[in-house]
């Protein structure tokens, strides 16, 4: 079977991530092949070929505007005649950007089976990242032959718009190493440096309210990194909140291993991948609600979800998290618990039965 993966560029974020693990994993049993968007550099290894729009667009961002279809017109043309001269059976399109362009795509190549591939919520592409391309944003989901989601929550909402909306999740991207001893006074994070999608402005406060034995580690690096320093020097919490910037994935293991509970303060998230890692690493997760949280804490079996936004109440249930090691064990066997619902192996299986349902 022949794979076309598309993404709009290979920097580093989540969903290129969770494409290139998938897609490096299906590749062992299919001829894949990642198409993009830009020339910037690969920031993760592929094991299959890359292909290049020859018109390609290297603004470093996700395309959040109107008019995809016009203003990318010449990309999708690159892009099906990919598709055509390549002879693929099935083509990924991530995101919503991508996604837009179904309709095009269905219309010119009405053999090849289409799949969106959505990483965050409803609610967010509809009401925040695709608004202003609300209509092509929806024309490409009912042209699509499945749109595969993260969540229950995105599930419902999708099937309303394209009823063949299924829900696969994201798989664990890093290998499982020492499970943490819980004894440090160190809650990890790991978060792209984004003040309004991360909550970090709610974080900052939160810090200022730990106890002075423990601190708050921060790996990631992003857009509001200035901003977010600054806001830790008005807090006057340098000592509490430390960033340690990005880590490669040994390092990563390491800052999961050497801390004792997890933290989210994220507005809204798809099906945040650092959740699974840091159970997977026997870390009790405590996060703000939002809808991927809700999915991988199973409303709050396999973790503490606290209420939206409410800074107050994540840091009274912070609190019990620090001060009882006893509960710190019981949400740490929880968290190992679901850990193993997000396998590489699982996720992959998955993907092979849904390109047999399309008959390939």
């Amino acid at each position: 079977m022949k794979i076309l993966i598309c993404v709009e560029n290979l920097l580093m974020d989540g969903v290129k991530r969770v494409a290139t693990v998938v897609g490096n994993e299906l590749a062992k049993t299919n001829k894949v092949a990642y198409f993009t968007l830009a020339t910037t550099p690969a920031f993760f290894e592929l094991n299959a070929p890359l292909i290049t729009t020859a018109n390609p667009v290297n603004t470093g961002k996700s395309f959040r505007g109107s008019k995809p279809l016009t203003k990318y017109s010449s990309q999708i043309n690159d892009l099906i005649q990919v598709l055509i001269k390549g002879d693929y059976d099935v083509v990924i399109l991530t995101a919503g950007l991508l996604t837009s362009f179904s309709s095009r795509i269905k219309a010119r190549v009405p053999q090849v089976r289409i799949i969106a591939w959505l990483h965050n919520n409803y609610e967010t592409y509809m009401d925040n990242y695709y608004r202003n391309m609300q209509s092509e944003f929806i024309a490409g989901l009912r042209s699509a032959d499945r749109v595969v989601v993260l969540t229950s929550h995105d599930v419902i909402r999708f099937s309303k718009i394209q009823p063949r909306s299924i829900k696969i999740y994201n798989p664990l991207t890093i290998k499982r190493g020492i499970i943490s001893s819980l004894t440090n006074h160190v809650i990890s994070m790991v978060s792209r440096i984004d003040i309004q999608q991360k909550g970090l402005d709610l974080l900052v406060k939160i810090a200022a309210n730990i106890p002075g034995d423990w601190e708050i580690r921060l790996a990631g690096s992003g857009p509001d990194e200035k901003k977010l320093r600054n806001l830790i020097s008005q807090m006057n919490v340098n000592n509490k909140l430390k960033l340690t910037g990005s880590l490669t994935d040994e390092q990563l293991a390491v800052h999961y291993q050497t801390s004792s509970i997890f933290m989210m303060t994220s507005r809204w998230e798809g099906l945040p991948l650092v959740i699974g890692e840091a159970m997977s690493f026997g870390l009790p997760v405590i996060s703000m609600n939002n809808t991927g949280a809700q999915e991988y804490l199973n409303g709050g079996k396999f973790g503490v979800l606290t209420q939206d936004h409410r800074v107050h109440d994540l840091s009274i249930k912070l609190d019990t998290l620090m001060y009882s090691p006893s509960i710190r064990d019981y949400w740490a066997n929880q968290a190992l618990q679901r850990s193993h619902d997000f396998s590489l192996s699982d996720v992959t299986n998955q993907w092979q039965q849904l390109f047999k349902e399309l008959n390939l």
